[in-house]
């Protein structure tokens, strides 16, 4: 199905929840919403289950005007943050509530599948409340991907998981998408969930939409400067710079562009590094920055570097365990080639070239 927003905002009494904006999901494919709490993701996900009206504009699926037409009249499949099952039926009934309502045959053979599909086939003879916060959310996901309806939404469904529970469901999820039976938008607030989903990704700040396109390409190339820190974990370094002859000057040091005409007539600039792009050794052309550690985070197989500099703050994301005495000395590398530049109304100047020269 094809599912589009013209104009769409919504109001709620002087507070503006939606600014106007225009949206076609990719039909067939994942679209993720990512946004800080309070973007406007719940809201604009409301609007297109039929659960809320918007104050202006449409909502038009398949060609058809749906703008107040409620939910009971829409077939949609919504899954929350908290686990929504019915506590006094089985995990096997849970299941087959959308199956019976629809008037379908062999539901104890689909049930099978999809229990299986999500690993809780051993649970289908237990009550909800028997199982564990993770095995909750399998069984909501069977009952919405039973109800097989063409528009699936997922309202940070993994949220209140810990942190294994939510890498293998999101394993399991982005397989279960994969078949293209339904649209399906998926709201989040981190934007690693966002590029394992993959699909689409839509960004949103303060209740605007800001940019819509393949994930990668808007991780890849924000729009501006907004787009840049949400789609960050951890966020994007940020560094003043001035034109100069060559390039670009940050606090004394040059940094030379080979694109210098796409920095247009603008004097003052944001130049861009993702934690990722820092590195503790050395390679030809770089920029160096020297620092003082204030803080050294391990997570998993990485090292989060925070380091003070004339640059300003800086979190570099070093792979590996590394172990740093606070205030020692730091050196942080960067190629210029993998800097991002925006200009003084914040736009995307300049992005790193990827790989294959796309």
């Amino acid at each position: 199905m094809e599912l589009t927003l013209q104009a769409v905002g919504k109001k709620v009494g002087a507070q503006t929840w939606l600014y106007p904006m225009d949206l076609t999901l990719h039909s067939g494919a994942v679209t993720v919403l990512l946004g800080a709490t309070q973007a406007g993701k719940t809201s604009l996900m409301r609007i297109m289950a039929g659960l809320d009206e918007p104050t202006s504009g449409r909502v038009v699926v398949d060609g058809v005007d749906v703008t107040g037409v409620p939910v009971r009249e829409r077939n949609v499949a919504m899954v929350y943050q908290q686990f929504i099952n019915y506590p006094s039926l089985s995990v096997a009934k849970n299941i087959a509530s959308p199956l019976k309502l629809r008037g379908d045959k062999d539901i104890d053979k689909r049930v099978r599948e999809l229990a299986e599909r999500l690993h809780i086939e051993m649970f289908l003879d237990r009550l909800p409340a028997e199982l564990s916060g993770g095995q909750q959310q399998r069984v909501a996901l069977a009952r919405a991907l039973a109800k097989g309806a063409p528009l699936m939404l997922l309202d940070e469904p993994l949220v209140n998981l810990d942190y294994k529970l939510r890498e293998e469901l999101r394993d399991e999820l982005t397989q279960l998408f994969a078949s293209g039976d339904s649209t399906v938008v998926y709201a989040t607030t981190e934007p690693t969930e966002a590029l394992l989903l993959g699909g689409y990704t839509a960004v949103l700040h303060e209740g605007r939409l800001l940019q819509y396109g393949p994930t990668s390409e808007v991780f890849h190339s924000p729009a501006n400067l907004a787009v840049a820190r949400a789609f960050s974990d951890p966020p994007m370094n940020q560094i003043a710079a001035q034109r100069s002859a060559s390039g670009l000057v940050l606090e004394g040091t040059e940094l030379v562009l080979d694109g210098r005409q796409a920095l247009g007539s603008g004097q003052r600039f944001v130049v861009g590094i993702r934690a990722s792009s820092l590195r503790l050794q050395p390679q030809p052309g770089d920029i160096v920055v020297h620092g003082t550690v204030e803080l050294a985070e391990i997570s998993g197989s990485d090292t989060y570097v925070h380091a003070a500099s004339p640059m300003g703050n800086l979190v570099a994301q070093v792979t590996g365990v590394h172990y740093f005495a606070l205030g020692a000395p730091v050196n942080l590398h960067v190629q210029p080639g993998q800097v991002y530049v925006f200009g003084e109304n914040e736009a995307l100047l300049m992005a790193p070239r990827r790989a294959g020269g796309i």
